[in-house]
């Protein structure tokens, strides 16, 4: 079935369902580019951050995931880096069978904030041409990070951010005295630090992965046990 001969809302949904985009079967300029180690260990990490930090809520944390907007099979896609989808559940069983986001389809939204973590290859379009992408898509806050040594540009700061209104523009997020960028969507503070690119809350307070708050908690266990005269290692 095709969208043209789609005559029901279930049918035309069934129609786009079914479109086989090419970049999904075929790289992508970016996908043939490969990622630095420190790219894909930052990347992990947001992932985990992010992860954690809405563990509560109806959220989806995606990265490298292939966004069509259109219906159009040899549409490009925009594949960020790191995606936080907000109020959208994705089971997972359906995050099994997910091969891309095809916003045409129902429950499928913009993503409401984005990172791109930038390598040698990507970071002028990342800077110069995707604040207005991502604006135009429908997303919220878009951030950048320079993790390389030797940085990327000299021109500004290692992280930029952007925040889109109703007409879509990307608005630049002006850093604090500290260089902090604050990120309305993640209520929290981003804060560049060398590899990782921090999260703060709003009382000064690094947010933690899951990883990282068991391993603070078994250190606070084990130091309570030897207060108590008792070996943990021995237990």
């Amino acid at each position: 079935m095709t969208i043209e001969k789609a005559t029901t809302v279930i049918e035309l949904e069934k129609a786009q369902a079914e479109i086989e985009y090419y970049y999904d079967l075929h790289f992508t300029k970016e996908d043939l580019m490969g990622e630095s180690v420190a790219q894909s260990e930052l990347i992990d990490y947001k992932v985990s951050l992010l992860k954690f930090l809405f563990r509560r809520k109806s959220c989806f944390v995606a990265s490298n995931l292939n966004i069509y907007q259109t219906s159009d099979p040899k549409e490009p896609p925009l594949a960020p880096d790191v995606a936080l989808f907000k109020e959208v559940v994705v089971s997972e069983a359906e995050k099994e069978q997910l091969r891309s986001w095809k916003m045409i389809l129902p429950n499928r939204p913009a993503p409401s904030v984005v990172f791109e973590i930038c390598s040698k290859k990507t970071w002028r379009d990342d800077l110069e041409k995707k604040p207005l992408k991502y604006g135009q898509m429908g997303v919220k806050e878009y951030f950048v990070y320079d993790p390389n040594q030797p940085r990327l540009w000299r021109n500004g700061p290692r992280l930029q951010g952007w925040r889109y209104g109703e007409d879509k523009q990307p608005q630049t997020i002006e850093p604090d005295e500290r260089g902090w960028l604050w990120s309305e969507e993640l209520a929290s503070w981003l804060v560049e630090d060398g590899l990782f690119l921090r999260l703060y809350d709003p009382q000064g307070q690094m947010r933690l992965t899951g990883e990282e708050n068991e391993r603070i908690a078994k250190e606070k266990a084990w130091a309570r046990l030897r207060e108590l005269g008792i070996d943990p290692e021995n237990l």
